[in-house]
C-alpha cells in the first residue's frame, strides 16, 4: 500500500511537470530575434521532426493498444471478472512501455533545445512518462483488487483514478503535439524558409499522427476520486 501512495504522488508530480513544460513550450514558440536565433530554432524543429517520425510506429501501436484498453477502465475498474480488462492493460502498458523516445527529445538532449522545439519535446516527455506509468499503476490496482489485502484492494480502487487520468493526460498532450509542430514551422517562415530540410507535407503528415483524432481518448474518465 505505501508502494501504491508513493506512485499516487510520483503521477502527481508528473503532471505537474507536464503543465510546465506546455507553458515553456508556448513561450518558446515566440519569434526568433535574430537570423541567428532563427536559424537555431529551425534547426531544433528540423531534428525534433525527425524524432518524431522515428517515433511514429511506437506511437501508433500505443494508440491502438490504448483505444482498446480505454473504455474498460475510464468509468472505473470493473467489480468483477477482471481478466479481459487486465489483459487490455497490460497489452497498453507493455506498448507505453516500448514508445520510443529519441535523442533529440530525452531528457539530456531536450534541455538544448530553443523555440517551438522544446515545447514539442516537452509535451512528448510528458506523454510517454504518464502513459507508461499510468498503464503499469492501472493493471498494479487491477492485481491488487482482485489478490491483495483486503486495506490494499479498496486503497486500489479508490485511488485508480489518479491512473486513469495520467493515461488520459498523457494523449492529451500527445495529441497537441501536431498543432504545436504546425504552428512552429509556420512561425519559423514556413516551407519558404525549410525548404527540402523539412517539406510542408512531411509536417503535415506528422500532424495528422500527432493529432486529436489519433490521440485522444473518449470518452473522458467518469471516476472519480474516493468513488
Amino acid at each position: 500500500m505505501k508502494a501504491l501512495r508513493v506512485a499516487a504522488l510520483l503521477l502527481t508530480l508528473s503532471g505537474v511537470a507536464g503543465a510546465g513544460a506546455v507553458l515553456a513550450g508556448c513561450g518558446g514558440t515566440s519569434s526568433a530575434r535574430t537570423p541567428a536565433e532563427a536559424r537555431l530554432q529551425r534547426e531544433d524543429l528540423v531534428a525534433v521532426s525527425r524524432g518524431l517520425r522515428q517515433a511514429e510506429g511506437s506511437l501508433q501501436r500505443e494508440a491502438a493498444a490504448a483505444k482498446i484498453a480505454w473504455p474498460l477502465v475510464a468509468d472505473g475498474l470493473p467489480a468483477s471478472n477482471t481478466a479481459p480488462t487486465r489483459l487490455a492493460v497490460w497489452t497498453a502498458s507493455r506498448m507505453a512501455h516500448a514508445i520510443v523516445v529519441p535523442p533529440p527529445m530525452d531528457e539530456a538532449q531536450a534541455r538544448e533545445l530553443t523555440g517551438p522545439a522544446a515545447g514539442i519535446a516537452g509535451l512528448f516527455q510528458t506523454f510517454s512518462r504518464l502513459a507508461e506509468r499510468g498503464w503499469a499503476l492501472i493493471g498494479a490496482a487491477i492485481d491488487e483488487i482482485a489478490g491483495g489485502p483486503a486495506a490494499a484492494a479498496a486503497f486500489a480502487r479508490e485511488n485508480v483514478v489518479l491512473y486513469i487520468d495520467s493515461v488520459y493526460d498523457s494523449h492529451f498532450d500527445a495529441a497537441l503535439i501536431g498543432k504545436s509542430l504546425l504552428t512552429g514551422y509556420r512561425l519559423l517562415g514556413g516551407m519558404k524558409a525549410f525548404g527540402a530540410t523539412l517539406p510542408q507535407a512531411e509536417v503535415d503528415a506528422l500532424t495528422r499522427t500527432y493529432s486529436p483524432a489519433t490521440e485522444r481518448l473518449y470518452p473522458h474518465s467518469g471516476v472519480r476520486l474516493g468513488a
